[in-house]
């Protein structure tokens, strides 16, 4: 089985070590470029043709924002996940925007940057769950919980178990194991969540749940 390929964009130099030296303790990942600016994360793109690029906000150059909006621009690219620190909630909105797969807080332990990057080559995405709180509260404007929303009225309880657990943050992997079912099962459910309401990926399906009240802050 060929390797995930992961492009390492960060403007320090020991960061980009630190996740060489994690990622490549995994035997299905290899780390195949680094870039200290937006502007070689460009460049690195079209070179090393990665699976998934780490792509920190901040560098110079070109930021790590307007990489990935030029980067996602291009005919089949590869999937980004973007570093970010408590206080980026306005760049981590565009980001989204943008079109990233996924958010990941830079002090993240190990195992979540490992998490992280084969859920973004599987076409999954992991959102840390303080992100998406800060993000919603930001954003959102939660709702008080009143019974079931109407907006989620069209979803099965099984649906609505799996969109809980989207809003904690979970990868689909991690679903899978929590409700004890296969991980096609529970990527055909969020398939099914997304279509019903009406929203273009898991991030926005977040941002209903929490929205309308369905997911708190307090939820964890």
């Amino acid at each position: 089985m060929p390797k995930i390929r992961v492009l390492v964009a960060d403007d320090q130099t020991l960061v980009r070590t630190g996740f060489r030296v994690i990622l490549e303790t995994e035997g299905d990942i290899e780390v195949v470029a680094e870039a200290a600016t937006g502007t070689e994360a460009i460049r690195q793109a079209q070179l090393a043709a990665p699976d998934v690029i780490l792509m920190d906000i901040r560098m110079p150059e070109m930021d790590g924002l307007a990489a990935t909006e030029e980067i996602l621009r291009q005919p089949d690219p590869p999937t980004i996940v973007v570093l970010t620190t408590f206080d980026q909630n306005e760049y981590v909105y565009r980001a989204l925007h943008a079109g990233a797969a996924g958010f990941l807080l830079k002090d993240a332990p190990s195992s979540r940057l490992i998490a992280a990057v084969r859920a973004a080559a599987t076409g999954d995405s992991l959102i840390e769950p303080s992100i998406t709180r800060r993000l919603v509260e930001r954003f959102a404007a939660p709702a008080e919980p009143v019974g079931r929303p109407p907006e989620l009225a069209a979803l099965t309880e099984r649906e609505l178990d799996v969109l809980r657990l989207i809003a904690r943050g979970r990868s689909n992997a991690e679903i899978a194991a929590e409700l004890v079912v296969a991980e096609t099962t529970v990527k055909t459910h969020v398939a099914r969540i997304l279509t019903k309401l009406g929203v273009r990926d898991r991030v926005q399906a977040v941002v209903v749940a929490y929205r309308t009240g369905f997911a708190t802050t307090g939820s964890e």
